[in-house]
């Protein structure tokens, strides 16, 4: 197995390489790449510093998870971790000035409906092998113990973070001449200092031990490769959409994944998990519509 911090660290440099290589492509010469670098990037530290911010809190969101994981069951877990949609969407409106009709916060509530059922049939599975494994009396394992208000702390917390540092980002992206591709790679640089910090903190014996790549084949970099052009897809859904029509992107993927799980896992839709992909579907419809408009002209 391939130590998963060091594929955060090296998604995030590759991220910072591909940005580099679009720019250095937009400039058309290694001259003009190399000013531009020294100008927006090792010319601007303030406006890298800026990125600390979203960088930051992400790391924390992902710690937090960690903690509420270990401290809620699953069907809780996913049930509250599913007001990040709504935390989403009240930055927009609080630090982008975004106006939501109610047709649209309805939208969003059946959203956070749909995706729970959807995901409702991975967390029964989970709870059926967690019930098996307890049947082996000879191999039972002491569970440490829960604490489910620590756990609804960090859930919420993690909600308020990632809505946050969502909405900040695309503030950011939005309100600056500065190009999408360095702030990439201002947000890359504090990516990759916190995941080194992380990587250097929780496995330093092991990559001493077996070296930074042990593990690695060619999958393991189409992982890595993945998670840093899925990044940068990111980044440009924000930039020329928002924040929550990239969360109805990502609850749809979530219905996709499932479809094509069908063929390739043999896996087997339950009726909740139907039932929550058309509510998923059902939302992103009334999300997209103007009810607004379909009243004036319904009217003689």
């Amino acid at each position: 197995m391939y130590i998963a911090s060091t594929a955060v660290f090296l998604a995030e440099v590759l991220k910072i390489v591909a940005c580099l290589a679009v720019m250095r492509h937009q400039q058309g010469s290694w001259r003009k790449f190399s000013l531009m670098v020294r100008r927006e990037i090792l010319g601007k530290p303030k406006e890298t510093l800026k990125m600390l911010i979203p960088s930051g809190l992400y790391a924390l969101q992902n710690n937090l998870l960690y903690v509420a994981l270990s401290n809620l069951e699953a069907a809780t877990f996913q049930v509250t971790y599913q007001m990040k949609i709504m935390s989403t969407a009240l930055f927009s409106v609080v630090l982008l000035g975004r106006s939501l009709s109610r047709d649209k916060w309805f939208a969003l509530l059946l959203l956070m409906i749909g995706v729970t059922l959807v995901q409702s049939q991975s967390m029964s599975g989970n709870s059926s092998t967690g019930n098996n494994t307890a049947q082996l009396k000879d191999e039972d394992i002491p569970m440490a113990p829960q604490n489910p208000l620590i756990g609804l702390i960090a859930v919420i917390t993690s909600c308020i973070s990632s809505g946050f540092a969502g909405c900040y980002f695309e503030k950011i992206l939005k309100t600056s001449d500065t190009s999408m591709w360095v702030r990439n790679i201002q947000l890359g640089i504090s990516g990759s200092f916190f995941s080194l910090v992380g990587m250097l903190a929780y496995d330093m014996q092991s990559i001493r031990e077996g070296g930074l790549l042990q593990g690695y084949d060619w999958l393991t970099w189409v992982v890595v490769a993945n998670q840093a052009l899925g990044g940068l897809l990111v980044a440009i859904v924000v930039k020329y959409a928002d924040n929550i029509l990239k969360g109805f992107a990502t609850s749809l993927s979530i219905i996709v994944s499932g479809i094509i799980s069908i063929y390739l896992f043999n896996f087997q839709p339950s009726r909740v998990f139907i039932v929550g992909a058309f509510i998923v579907m059902i939302s992103s419809y009334l999300y997209g519509i103007d009810f607004s408009k379909k009243l004036v002209n319904l009217k003689p």
